[in-house]
């Protein structure tokens, strides 16, 4: 799973996209958790994450949804710029 991007102690992480892997979405990791975000929404699809991180995540979903969209679409994975 390439990195796209860390910031505040979450890492985004992207599948290799696969017919069966949509809707598109993100991994976020931390130390304790993983989960799936859509990147159309932000919102988390399944399992637990932090309320605080969650909220992280979907702001730098919704920030940089182009370009996760773009990812997911062509596979060019590359680095993103981490939330200020």
């Amino acid at each position: 799973m390439p990195t796209i991007c860390s910031f505040y102690g979450i890492v985004i992480v992207m599948r290799f996209r696969e017919k069966e892997h949509n809707p598109p979405y993100i991994h976020a990791v931390t130390n304790e958790y993983v989960a799936p975000f859509l990147i159309e929404t932000g919102e988390i699809m399944a399992g637990e994450f932090p309320e605080k991180a969650q909220a992280l995540v979907k702001e730098f979903i919704l920030h940089y949804q182009k370009e996760l969209e773009e990812m997911w679409e062509t596979e060019n994975y590359r680095r993103l710029p981490a939330l200020k």
